[in-house]
C-alpha cells in the first residue's frame, strides 16, 4: 500500500487537514492525526516508525496487544502525565479498543503540551480485522463487555424485583438513561467504575515500570 508524499502544510492548513501542525525532521511523510489500521501497519515497517502506546486496562493489553506496543492504562497516565510528558515527546500512536480511550489520552497529553500524537480509528479491534499481527496471552473480559454484562444484570434484576416492588422498575431507566447518554457523549461513568475494581487492577504496572519499559524501548 502507498501513500502519496504529503505537502508541506503552514499551521492552519494542518489545522484544517486533520494533521498535527508539527514539524518533525525524522518523519518522511506527513502522517494525519486519525490513522487506520492499514496506514499504522506500513508505518511500523519504516525508519521512522512511531510508539505505540496502548492504554487499555494491564488484563486487556495481556490478552492481546500490538507488538512492540506499551501498555500506560489510561487512569495512570491521566495521573502521572508530569512524568510521562517527557518519553512521549515523540510521533506516538495511542490506542485502545475501539478508539474512545485513546481519543481521551490524546486529549490529556495534548493539554500536557504535547502534539505529535496520533489515534488508531478502531482500535485493536481494526487491527485484528486485517489480520495484522498481535501477541495473544491470557483472555480476560474488555471493559466494554464488563459494561454489558454488569448492566444487563442490573436492568434484568431490576425488572424482575419491580413485579413485587413497583419503584424498582426506575432503576432499568435509569440505566436504560446512563446507556444512551454515553452513547451521545461518547464517555461511559460505568466502565470507568469497573475499571478501578480489583479484577481489572491486579495487573496494572507502576508508573516506574511504565517509566523504564518506555526507557528500553528507545
Amino acid at each position: 500500500m502507498s501513500f502519496p508524499t504529503a505537502p508541506t502544510l503552514t499551521r492552519g492548513e494542518a489545522a484544517n487537514h486533520g494533521l498535527h501542525p508539527v514539524s518533525d525532521p525524522h518523519l518522511t511523510r506527513t502522517m494525519p492525526a486519525r490513522i487506520d489500521a492499514e496506514e499504522l501497519r506500513e508505518w511500523l515497517q519504516r525508519a521512522d516508525r512511531p510508539r505505540i502506546i496502548d492504554v487499555r486496562s494491564a488484563a486487556e493489553y495481556r490478552a492481546a496487544h500490538i507488538p512492540s506496543s506499551s501498555n500506560v492504562p489510561l487512569p495512570l497516565l491521566r495521573e502521572h502525565l508530569d512524568q510521562l510528558a517527557g518519553p512521549l515527546d515523540e510521533q506516538v500512536v495511542l490506542i485502545c479498543r475501539t478508539g474512545r480511550r485513546a481519543e481521551e489520552a490524546e486529549q490529556s497529553l495534548a493539554a500536557a503540551g504535547l502534539s505529535r500524537l496520533h489515534v488508531l480509528g478502531g482500535g485493536i479491534v481494526a487491527w485484528q480485522q486485517i489480520n495484522a499481527p498481535i501477541v495473544r496471552g491470557e483472555s480476560r473480559w474488555d471493559l466494554e463487555r464488563q459494561v454489558r454484562l454488569v448492566a444487563g444484570s442490573i436492568v434484568g434484576t431490576s425488572i424482575l424485583a419491580s413485579t413485587k416492588v413497583a419503584p424498582l422498575k426506575w432503576v432499568a431507566a435509569g440505566i436504560g438513561a446512563g446507556l444512551v447518554t454515553a452513547a451521545l457523549t461518547d464517555s461511559c461513568a460505568m466502565g470507568a467504575l469497573l475499571a478501578k475494581l480489583p479484577y481489572n487492577r491486579d495487573l496494572e504496572p507502576s508508573i516506574d515500570e511504565v517509566l523504564s519499559s518506555l526507557r528500553h524501548q528507545d
